[in-house]
This record gives structure tokens, sequence and C-alpha cells, in this order.
């Protein structure tokens, strides 16, 4: 896949990405299952909790994002991941015309829609599950799943997620099917789950036929290790998720050792450069990771990861709630996800209120937590400047980003940021010391941690803050 391939309009995006099963308060598990059949007749059994989003759409546009990347919305068991039917929408959310309002919803104010498919695995009661257990391994329909010998293959050891064959032809036709039936519907790309389990080669073949189809349609595949680049080339995804610089980001400001940050954009660089790598998805935090506020919870460094996830080339992508500070760590037990999927009020105003309360619905999401909720309005408005300025400097989506290793300290960064065009850049300046420092250039934009966090006002004109950052010219 190369670069002039990807749809245009990624070049621009700024994702806000929202777990909806929790964030609109559906219970963790269905209630309605059972025997042969599930969900009971069309329309029984439907919640409308989906058009809670609408009132967060301008908060979208307010942020400066314009892409809505939206976790599983589809007919699951419990957390969305055990998929009964992608042709439906989970009755706890809704049902189809939920759909086509939020999409006309987001249309209306200029923002993309983006789909998670969960495809490399289904659940052990979806109907091509149960055919498949029924006829056995090395029969037709026994081979639509994987098998680990005479068990059907669960995935990552789940036995209620069972892997499917990519590789089958029906299965093929189907989820080309599927993810045309909703970009048909009005949905501007797909978000492919566990991508990296199948493997590129399976991949390729489905997604050469959704392009023929919808070459306008961004995709973007979960992919944890590896060579991002040579992933999305082999496939045909358009963006990789960038987990090496997430993980360097957070653990670099956690101990304060800016060289292994460093080095990561070292990484982020080739990878930038290599074919298949220009449009990777940055973040500090998704569904499935600690909450940024909770992996630096001292709070003043939050300046510093919030203007990398702004600054840094790449697709940046705010999880719903950390633009307020919200809490949450991930466990890794059965329901370790839930206190990072939580419940969020009809509008952004509620936010620090429904943090206050503990209640929550029985059998429902967990209740939201701020690290502090007095900072809440702080941490937005930093949000708010740093992706202004990211929108007005359009070219740092395709940027090259160099590190001055001659000014490098544990706790001092220089970051160069070159537009791929030529021409003059910017620096993005990290200082998490204590002491503020004089900028090395004009200071375009800077944070105070201890100002965002405390309110104890902003550094000196012309200086890095301590425990901060600061973007010159």
């Amino acid at each position: 896949m190369t670069t002039e391939s990807a749809p245009s309009w990624i070049r621009d995006a700024i994702c806000w990405q929202v777990y909806p099963l929790g964030f609109c308060g559906a219970p963790r598990r269905r209630d309605d299952l059972g025997g042969e059949g599930y969900g009971g007749a069309d329309g029984e059994n439907v919640v409308h909790r989906l058009p809670r989003l609408h009132g967060w759409l301008d908060h979208l546009v307010g942020l400066g994002a314009n892409v809505l990347l939206l976790n599983p919305v589809f007919d699951s068991v419990s957390h969305g991941y055990d998929t009964l039917e992608h042709r439906r929408l989970d009755p706890r959310l809704g049902d189809e015309r939920d759909m086509d309002a939020l999409i006309a919803a987001c249309h209306e104010r200029g923002i993309r829609v983006v789909l998670d498919g969960v495809f490399n695995h289904i659940s052990d009661r979806h109907p091509v599950a149960r055919r498949a257990i029924a006829a056995g391994p090395g029969t037709e329909e026994g081979d639509r799943i994987r098998w680990s010998g005479t068990s059907p293959y669960g995935f990552e050891g789940n036995a209620d997620l069972l892997e499917i064959d990519l590789g089958d032809a029906v299965i093929q036709d189907r989820v080309v099917e599927i993810m045309g039936r909703w970009l048909d519907r009005g949905v501007d790309g797909w978000r492919l789950d566990a991508m990296y389990a199948a493997g590129p080669e399976a991949w390729a073949p489905i997604l050469e036929r959704v392009r023929a189809a919808h070459p306008g349609a961004w995709v973007l595949g979960e992919v944890i290790h590896g060579d991002y680049p040579q992933f999305a080339a082999a496939s045909g995804a358009d963006s990789i998720t960038q987990y090496e610089l997430w993980k360097a980001i957070w653990s670099s400001l956690a101990d304060g050792n800016l060289f292994e940050l460093a080095h990561a954009l070292g990484r982020h660089q080739e990878f930038l450069g290599a074919d298949g790598g220009a449009h990777p998805l940055t973040f500090v935090g998704n569904h499935d990771t600690t909450r940024i506020a909770s992996q630096l919870p001292d709070g003043r460094d939050l300046a510093a990861a919030f203007s990398l996830l702004a600054l840094l080339p790449g697709i940046p992508t705010v999880y719903a709630g950390d633009e307020f500070g919200a809490t949450g760590t991930k466990e890794e037990r059965a329901g370790g996800d839930d206190a990072i999927r939580p419940w969020f009020p009809g509008e952004p105003d509620g936010v620090v209120a429904a943090a206050a309360s503990a209640d929550s619905a029985p059998g429902g999401p967990d209740h939201l937590t701020l690290l502090k909720p007095e900072a809440a309005g702080r941490i937005l408005e930093v949000h708010r400047r740093l992706l202004s300025l990211r929108r007005r400097e359009s070219w740092l989506s395709t940027a090259s980003v160099q590190v001055d290793e001659d000014s490098l300290e544990n706790t001092w960064a220089q970051i160069a940021l070159t537009p791929a065009e030529g021409g003059a850049g910017l620096t993005l300046v990290l200082n998490l010391g204590d002491e503020a420092r004089p900028a090395p250039g004009e200071v375009l934009e800077a944070v105070s941690g201890a100002d965002m966090i405390d309110g104890v006002g902003a550094a000196e004109p012309g200086t890095v803050p301590a425990h901060g950052a600061a973007v010159v010219r």
C-alpha cells in the first residue's frame, strides 16, 4: 500500500475514540440470550442508548477532532468482541435507525465515522461457530473456524471467542459483504480488530475487493508488535496502531527517561519513511490500555504526553475521557477492562458531576473517575489549544521527526518537526524537570503541568515550563 493510495482525507484526521457499550451505559452482558436463538423477534429487547452520543458531537468538534472512531457496536454477548451478528446493531445500543441517525448527525458536522470490525474471531454462539462445531474439523463447515486438535481454537486462550479462517472463500465473501454493507450506509472506514492474528496475507484479498468498491474508505489495522509498515503494505491497510510509541510515551515520562522516547521516535521516523508507514495511528491510551492519567498519577507530566500526541506525525487519537483526566487501570483478569470503559453522562458539562457520583446501574459499566475533578476543565482546554495548533499546522501529520541528541537529557528533549515538502518547521521541547528553562526559540504555545493540574498560573514568557512543554519556532 503506497501513500498515494490512502484516502486523502486521513491527512487531516484527528480521532476521538469511544467504547460505546460502556460510554452509553449498556449492561455488561446480555440478559436475553438462551437456547438456539438470541434477541427474540426483530425489535425485541432493544434499548436506544446510542443516541446519547449525539450530545457529544459538538464536543468532538470543539476539541479539534473530525473523526468518530467507534469500538464495537454490533450484536454481541457481552463486551462487543464476542460478535453474534455483524449486520445488526447490538440491541443494548439500539437498532439500525439509531446508527443511521448517528452517521447523519456526524456528517452534518463534517465528522467521519469509523467502525470496529471484529472479524478475526466470533462468539461461540455465532451461527457460523455453532455449525462448525457441529460439523467438526476436516469438514467444509467445520473448517470455517480454526481448531486445536479436536477443540475449537479460542482467541488468546478465550474459549468463548473462536477464531475463524479468514482464508476461507465463503468467510472472505461474508467479510467483504459486511464491510461494504456499512460503507454503503455511510460509514467512512474500518478499524480491523486483532488484524495481526490472521496476518497480512489473509487480509490482502479481502481489502483489495473492499478498496475496489470503496476507494475513499480508511482501513486501520490493530497490530501490536513487529514491522508496522511491512504489515500495512502487505495487507492493504492504510494505517497501523503505533503501540511502540504509545509504550515509550507513558513509560519514558513515568521514569523520567527521555532517552527511551528518543529511541522510539527514531523508530517512528523509520516507519514513516517506509512503504506503508506514512499514516500510523498515534495515541496515549485506548479501550485496551490503562488510562494515561493513571500511568502518570502525579498529573503534571500529562502536559508532555498530550503535547506529543498533538504534535507528532501520524493520526492522533484521543480516547474519550482522557481530555478530562479520566483514570482507570487495566487488569489481567475477567472484567479487567471495565475500569477503562466507564459510562459517561449525556453531555460534556455533566462529566465532573458524574465522576462525583459512584452510582451505576446494576450490571452496567463502571462509573467515571477523574484524576482531579477541579482540573478537568483545564485539561480539556490544553487539549483544545494543542489540537488547534495541530490543525493550523496541518503539515505535522506527515512531518519528519528528529531528536536533538546533543541537548538530550533524561528530563529534557528537543524534538524537531520538519515539513515533508521542506521549509521551516517547529520544535517540541519537553521539560520534565522541576525548574522552568529558557526556550530555544520563539514560543508559540506552552503548557505548564502545574498550571494544568493545580491552576498555579502560566510559566514566565520565553520559557519551557517545569513539568511541561513548549512549541517553538
